[in-house]
């Protein structure tokens, strides 16, 4: 007879900005972070960054970030072993992303390091970390036949990740599971997107074996429902998640929005392979249970997607799907970045964005975030959140500017480009 698989168990909790770290706090003991995450080896708080605009629920909350910062310092974990952890894309500027989403102060005021895995980072080849565990993947093998590499820094290290509860057009839910994806895989990783679902389950094997201890403190103070990570409608839910278990976090995620998680193919191939749990029945909810069980009944990322979204169902899995082997795998992959950040960001964002975050700013949690830096927090949390803006906080000239320089960056720090220019002889 097979053993029987333990329950997975997973923190819910009701927050609100007035107890939000006092709350956070609970949360992750109740989830038993600290049997995992072991205080003799470095800790990274792996940052959630989906745009580099602020829109809510798309991306790491500052309250989420200083929370969990917090509450490991309050435990006795030593600052100097924790650090900030960032990835790059091609199509979303890390760093403007860490001020729009005012997480790097965050990381100042504790004195942490800040680390962005692309810059002064050693990467090593797979292989040369697990051996024969690149055996197992799914289709890492097939999409990168050459293999291909890791940060070295992730060897040993815990990691916690802080992702946020929202939908998204390529995997239906998104959540801790593919928080791993920009860290763990280099700019091509849009080379798995035609199997996504069994990438972030190759992945999740991989994280397995390769950290200390893996945990996620997930944030749905604001949730997101529509054609995520960005092109959301954010609602206020005031929850908060935490486990161990990145499968079964993700799986009460996707039940908290109304989803059957094991209808997720990304959910249920980790849970047939073993590597955690996203059948409910299987799930032990500690905290808030009343929270844990309701159901907000979103509609999903597919009920109206954007044209962006639309055309990559297209490329991924539609009728363009044979153009991705001669296009997004050579070089004239940047004219799919040059699209999205022209659609993203100097159409969708101006035109739709700018409304509902002005909508979201007038709400408790988008009041603490609108007057972050000028706030005086206690041991709980802000007592006072301040004023809600009269206007939009960024006028549209101002923001098609912005889209400008991102897709100045874009271009130059494009895979494509780069490995371009490392040929032209000098």
């Amino acid at each position: 007879m097979a053993a029987k698989r333990p329950r997975s168990r997973v923190a819910v909790l009701r927050t609100s900005p007035r107890t939000v770290f006092e709350d956070t706090h609970a949360l992750m003991n109740l989830a038993g972070y600290r049997e995992v995450i072991d205080p003799a080896v470095d800790t990274a708080l792996k940052v959630n960054i989906s745009w580099h605009h602020f829109y809510p629920a798309a991306s790491t909350t500052p309250w989420q970030l200083d929370g969990v910062i917090r509450a490991v310092l309050r435990d006795g974990y030593a600052p100097e072993r924790l650090h900030a952890c960032h990835n790059r894309t091609v199509v979303i500027d890390a760093h403007l992303g860490e001020r729009e989403n005012k997480q790097l102060p965050v990381v100042e005021a504790h004195g942490l390091r800040n680390i962005h895995l692309y810059e002064g980072e050693e990467w090593i080849d797979v292989r040369e970390v697990v051996g024969d565990l690149v055996d197992e993947f799914l289709v890492l093998n097939q999409v990168f036949p050459e293999g291909f590499s890791i940060p070295r820094r992730f060897l040993g290290e815990n990691i916690i990740h802080l992702p946020t509860v929202k939908t998204h057009v390529f995997t239906t839910t998104t959540g801790a599971m593919k928080n791993a994806f920009g860290g763990l895989l280099n700019e091509r990783r849009h080379w798995t997107h035609p199997v996504i679902h069994e990438t972030l389950v190759d992945l999740l094997r991989l994280q397995q074996r390769i950290h200390r201890g893996l945990f996620a403190v997930m944030d749905g103070t604001f949730a997101g429902d529509g054609p995520g990570p960005r092109c959301m409608l954010p609602q206020v839910k005031n929850v908060l998640l935490a486990s161990s278990d990145q499968v079964a976090i993700d799986a009460t995620a996707a039940r908290l929005m109304g989803f059957d998680p094991m209808s997720i193919r990304y959910l249920r191939l980790a849970h047939e392979q073993g590597l955690g749990c996203a059948d409910p029945a299987g799930i032990e909810l500690v905290g808030d249970r009343a929270a844990a069980e309701e159901r907000w009944g979103f509609v999903g990322p597919f009920a109206e997607m954007t044209w962006a979204a639309r055309m990559q169902h297209r490329i991924y899995w539609g009728d363009l799907k044979p153009l991705v082997e001669w296009s997004l795998k050579t070089w004239l992959a940047p004219a799919a970045y040059v699209a999205s950040v022209l659609y993203h960001d100097a159409f969708w964002y101006p035109a739709h964005g700018n409304r509902q975050v002005l909508e979201a700013l007038q709400s408790e949690w988008g009041r603490l975030f609108h007057n972050w830096e000028r706030l005086v927090p206690d041991e709980r949390g802000f007592p006072d959140v301040g004023p809600a803006p009269a206007g939009p906080v960024k006028s549209t000239p101002r923001l098609l500017g912005m889209a400008a320089r991102i897709l100045g960056t874009t271009l130059k720090e494009a895979p494509e480009v780069a490995a371009r220019i490392r040929r032209r002889p000098r």
